[in-house]
C-alpha cells in the first residue's frame, strides 16, 4: 500500500486545488440584490426594444462554421499554391 500513497495523495489534494479557487468568489461576492439594474435587461438603464434574452439563432452559428472551416481549408492549401523560387536546372 506504501506504493499507492503518492497517488492516493495526489487524489484528495487535486480536488482540493481545484475546487478551492472555484468555492472562493461565491464566500466574497456581494448580494445581487444591492445592484438592481444588474437584473434588468440592459446595464445602461435603456428600455430593450426587443427580449433582451432570446434564443441564438442556430443559423447564424452554421454559417459561422462554414465560413471559419473554408477560410482554415483556404490557409491549408495556399502554400501548395504558390511558386517557389527554386529553378530546376
Amino acid at each position: 500500500m506504501s506504493e499507492f500513497a503518492p497517488i492516493c495523495i495526489y487524489l484528495v489534494i487535486s480536488p482540493l486545488v481545484s475546487l478551492i479557487p472555484l468555492g472562493l468568489p461565491f464566500l466574497f461576492s456581494s448580494n445581487s440584490s444591492t445592484y438592481p439594474e444588474k437584473l434588468s435587461a440592459y446595464e445602461c438603464g435603456f428600455d430593450p426594444s426587443g427580449d433582451a434574452r432570446s434564443r441564438f439563432e442556430n443559423r447564424l452559428l452554421s454559417l459561422a462554421k462554414e465560413s471559419e472551416a473554408s477560410k482554415v481549408s483556404l490557409a491549408c492549401t495556399s502554400p501548395f499554391c504558390l511558386p517557389t523560387n527554386k529553378s530546376n536546372r
